[in-house]
């Protein structure tokens, strides 16, 4: 049985929301085609924020940098797979407590691995959805198969097709706001599906083959207010640390990650067109993908406010999984979708949950979470 805990859903709409991924830009892009053809691709920009986190690089891949955050060698490690959508893998560890690696550290973790997504160059424009699966194969040979895998948004359907493929791989699997069933209506599916599919196509061609996050932002018909940084955060910004995170947030904000043409185009397409994954005609790396063959114990959570991944779309997940009902937890917050990650509300009550989750055993640790 999926047990939810959390508040209700609250009237009213949900806030609006930085882009986390490019499909808004279609409703500008119908009446910019033209535009787009008189400017040039852009190139990625380089990084400038740090970590909150220390961490080493474990792994150069094609696709990411493959990150260690450990605080030890022993005990069962979890790798967190950041969303590649607009945005870099800080989403993850974006300050003090608002840090996913921070979280499950201070809930008993010691060894934590995070997915850093590459920008894409011209030279990666013909990268696929298979290309990001084994690499992260590859990640997750190096730590040291089976591991936790947590997926964020972009990450959790990623995630789980990697779990689906690689069954025996993956000891629990944590979905967190991810978008599998699309047949759920959300403004990404919405988009994805009212826009003609020459839109993308000539939003690549714009690109050079690639996606470029920094046109995404300057499409964005509305950048984040402050109250919505205030909800996404889940905290007061008028002190001097809220200051602080706020300008932290709009650096964030504007260090764009460009994707392949090939990658956007697969996931535009087979995911949130065709509804492929839910529906169990999604191919990755050779093989037709059957959810039924996740198995493992899986916690899902849940945004009350989130409009990009629904709660309801979030907690379906779970009718299309082997693993029995009993080994399925589900947790609810109310928060839009960027809190999911970056709350501080959320980290204080459903972060701490899901670490305790990782390191009980089970069924135990579903009977004291209902």
């Amino acid at each position: 049985m999926v047990e939810k805990a959390g508040k209700e859903q609250g009237p009213g709409p949900a806030p609006e929301e930085p882009m986390l991924w490019p499909f808004a830009a279609a409703r500008l892009a119908m009446d910019a085609c033209f535009w787009w053809m008189e400017r040039g691709p852009t190139e990625p920009a380089q990084s400038s924020l740090p970590w909150t986190t220390p961490s080493t690089v474990a792994l150069e891949l094609a696709t990411m940098r493959l990150r260690d955050c450990s605080q030890g060698h022993s005990g069962q490690a979890a790798l967190i797979c950041a969303p590649y959508a607009l945005h870099r893998a800080l989403i993850a560890d974006f300050a003090p407590g608002h840090s996913v690696v921070q979280s499950l550290q201070g809930g008993g973790i010691g060894r934590v691995y995070l997915t850093d997504w590459r920008s894409a160059t011209p030279e990666m424009r013909y990268l696929s959805i298979d290309n990001y699966l084994g690499d992260l194969n590859v990640a997750v040979d190096e730590i040291g198969a089976p591991v936790d895998l947590i997926g964020l948004c972009q990450g959790g359907w990623l995630s789980l097709l990697y779990a689906a493929r690689f069954p025996t791989k993956v000891r629990r699997l944590v979905l967190v706001g991810a978008p599998v069933d699309v047949s759920i209506a959300s403004s990404l599916s919405r988009l994805a599906r009212d826009a003609p599919e020459l839109v993308y196509d000539q939003l690549v061609a714009r690109g050079g083959g690639n996606v470029s996050g920094e046109e995404m932002l300057r499409l964005w018909s509305k950048a984040p207010s402050r109250d919505d940084i205030v909800a996404a955060l889940q905290r007061d910004l008028s002190d001097e640390q809220g200051a602080a995170l706020l300008a932290r947030f709009d650096r964030w904000n504007a260090e764009t990650l460009n994707l392949p043409g090939r990658y956007y185009l697969e996931i535009v397409n087979g995911i949130f067109r065709e509804n492929r994954i839910a529906t169990g005609n999604f191919v990755a790396l050779g093989r037709t993908v059957d959810l039924k063959d996740v198995r493992v114990p899986v916690f899902l959570l849940a945004g009350l406010d989130d409009d990009v991944v629904p709660a309801a779309q979030a907690f379906a997940t779970a009718g299309l999984l082997g693993t029995p009902p009993a080994f399925i937890a589900a947790a609810s917050e109310q928060s839009n979708h960027l809190g999911l990650f970056m709350g501080a509300r959320t980290h204080a009550h459903a972060w701490p949950r899901i670490a305790a989750w990782l390191r009980d055993d089970l069924p135990g640790a579903l009977a004291r979470s209902a």
